[in-house]
């Protein structure tokens, strides 16, 4: 379970505030998606809960653990283990194949070689096993971003975090991406956060929350 308890945001000097008290739970297994307008605090919400930005009031529990608690090196390896990111940007590594791009967060953790065939099993379950030996630069738009879903999924994260993740696809991808997104909920009870702002995918979600200037309104 994640429990986000009076999370304020604030930027700059004097200081600006981009979340006010935000408070909710979301619970194992889940699928919670976050919608508003740009420049409601959608993806400065999503960096606080996901652990890669810290409130300026506040706290964030995961798992019954305040993460403001956690060392650097406990953090890093609690993210490395529980959270799979997907950005609207798929930001694989152009000199790596699509195979070495997803076995990328194994790598760091000396377990490419047990994972390798994990990865051709995801990347042939997205749709994408031809990419496997090809770089970035030879894949379309929906491939890259189906061969970033494989890397976040390759250490079966208890979380996935989503900001944006059809944000550059076509209306085709975008479709298959969300459909993969509510099939790995489905199946892994894999808990997801999704950040869009697609009306109609945003209310795939189980629960849908809704900000507006920093609060949440619905």
């Amino acid at each position: 379970m994640i429990q986000c308890q009076g999370i304020v945001k604030e930027f700059g000097k004097p200081p600006q505030r981009i979340l006010h008290e935000i408070s909710f739970d979301i619970a194992d297994g889940e699928f919670v998606s976050i919608s508003g307008r740009s420049g409601s605090g959608k993806s400065t919400l999503l960096y606080i809960i996901s652990t890669l930005d810290t409130p300026t009031k506040g706290k964030v529990v995961i798992d019954g653990t305040d993460i403001a608690e956690m060392s650097v090196a406990e953090l890093h390896a609690f993210r490395n283990k529980n959270i799979g990111f997907i950005f609207q940007f798929h930001y694989l590594l152009p000199e790596l194949t699509g195979l070495e791009n997803v076995l990328l967060p194994a790598r760091n953790l000396g377990l490419e070689k047990v994972k390798e065939s994990r990865a051709k099993e995801l990347l042939q379950l997205l749709g994408v096993a031809a990419q496997a030996d090809k770089y970035p630069g030879q894949m379309s738009g929906g491939e890259l971003q189906r061969v970033a879903i494989a890397r976040s999924l390759i250490l079966d994260p208890k979380y996935i975090f989503a900001d944006e993740p059809t944000g550059n696809l076509d209306s085709y991808n975008a479709r298959v991406v969300m459909d993969m997104l509510l099939q790995i909920n489905k199946d892994k009870h894999t808990t997801i956060f999704l950040v869009t702002h697609e009306p109609d995918f945003s209310a795939l979600a189980q629960r849908e929350i809704f900000l507006a200037d920093g609060r949440i309104r619905a």
